[in-house]
């Protein structure tokens, strides 16, 4: 049996139909049940938060692997990086010592380090630090940020209305990786008992300006990317006065700075020699994926 953690996420979505067509069982734990069940056939689902200990450790019985992919950074109901990332990550590792897990797969971060400047990266640190020292078989993945997450924070607002807005110069290279290829080597490490004790960079194919990103997704779509720059002096600002009153939105703020200013760029080389068969999938080809719905239902301002 594999227990999926945030199972339900963007890459819980494609990581459950790859493990279903080995025929391998699976079960979701989820803070949320909208849409478990179009997970697949057969897939055990499991409500709770990963904060309920008596519930994770229920879940846990009878599991052979786990695989977290929980996140509490972004999202209208997120709880922070330190409640999900961190805490929520020590509750599911000791759960999975006490009942005698075999494998566990951790979904960490690129750069994830105990003195970065993001909380969520010093939290996904925390995590990894935890799973080491704990005595289960294990495998770390860090992916570099998520096409999909960025093309549907800043892509789609273009795709509807033609603007969108950059936090930030946008003139910072960043490496994007795409969550298909991510969660193939999620199945990758479950399958493959040589991923045990190893820790994954997954980088995309090319490091991007946020302003290099829209115009990719304004190619895609036929129309000329406007953009809106927020600011650094507003992010810092906003940063600091949300602390207090908004801790994770402001862990966004000062994350979107970060990402702005720091060297957030990687190589794809060293997955390619690892699993040279996984490809490499751009950024145009996402985008177009992610946008197909509105682009057939705009026909007329699709791409010429």
């Amino acid at each position: 049996m594999i227990l999926l953690a945030g199972g339900t996420g963007t890459l819980g979505r494609k990581v459950i139909p790859l493990l279903l067509a080995r025929g391998l069982d699976c079960r979701v734990l989820a803070r949320h049940a909208d849409g478990a069940g179009e997970l697949g056939p057969g897939v055990e689902t499991v409500t709770a938060d990963v904060g309920d200990r008596p519930a994770v450790e229920r879940a846990m019985q009878g599991v052979d692997t786990v695989v977290s992919m929980i996140q509490g950074f972004g999202g209208p109901d997120a709880l922070g990086a330190r409640t999900v990332d961190r805490d929520g990550n020590l509750t599911l590792i000791e759960a999975a010592v006490a009942a005698g897990v075999r494998h566990f797969v951790l979904l960490s971060i690129d750069q994830a380090a105990p003195d970065h400047p993001s909380e969520l990266f010093r939290m996904k640190y925390a995590a990894e630090t935890a799973l080491r020292s704990s005595g289960l078989r294990w495998t770390i993945i860090r992916p570099t940020a998520y096409m999909e997450t960025w093309l549907a924070l800043v892509g789609l607002p273009l795709v509807r209305t033609g603007r969108t807005r950059v936090y930030g110069q946008g003139k910072n290279p960043i490496n994007f990786v795409a969550a298909d290829d991510v969660a193939r080597f999620v199945e990758l490490a479950v399958i493959d008992p040589s991923m045990e004790g190893s820790t994954v960079v997954l980088a995309g194919p090319r490091d991007l300006t946020f302003d290099q990103f829209t115009a990719v997704v304004g190619e895609v779509t036929g129309r000329p990317a406007r953009v809106d720059h927020a600011p650094r002096a507003m992010l810092r600002l906003l940063s600091t006065v949300l602390q207090r009153v908004r801790p994770v939105l402001a862990g966004q703020v000062g994350t979107a700075l970060v990402m702005d200013s720091r060297d957030m760029r990687s190589d794809a080389g060293p997955r390619q020699r690892l699993a040279p068969s996984i490809p490499v999938t751009p950024l145009a080809d996402v985008a177009q994926r992610e946008f197909a719905r509105e682009l057939a239902s705009r026909p007329d301002e699709g791409p010429a």
